[in-house]
């Protein structure tokens, strides 16, 4: 009796894993494009190579400009 409880439960989360498994493989439709794009944001343009060219060079840009020295007390 008790193995009988045993498989009957085993056979229940089976199932409820097997539901499980299946709503989360429907759900997986790609998102829609964004086409409203937020207000004050440009959407990306040109390759994925030339945006992480462009990054890099912001980047390098922004380290490599000079900083402005504090004035000496006098």
């Amino acid at each position: 009796m008790r193995a009988i409880f045993g498989v009957v439960g085993l056979l229940m989360v089976v199932a409820i894993v097997a539901v499980l498994a299946k709503k989360q493989l429907g759900a997986g439709v790609a998102p829609p494009a964004a086409s409203t794009s937020v207000p004050g944001v440009a959407a990306p343009t040109g390759t994925p190579k030339q945006q992480v060219d462009q990054f890099q060079k912001a980047v390098e840009g922004a380290v490599q400009a000079p900083r402005p020295m504090p004035e000496e007390p006098k």
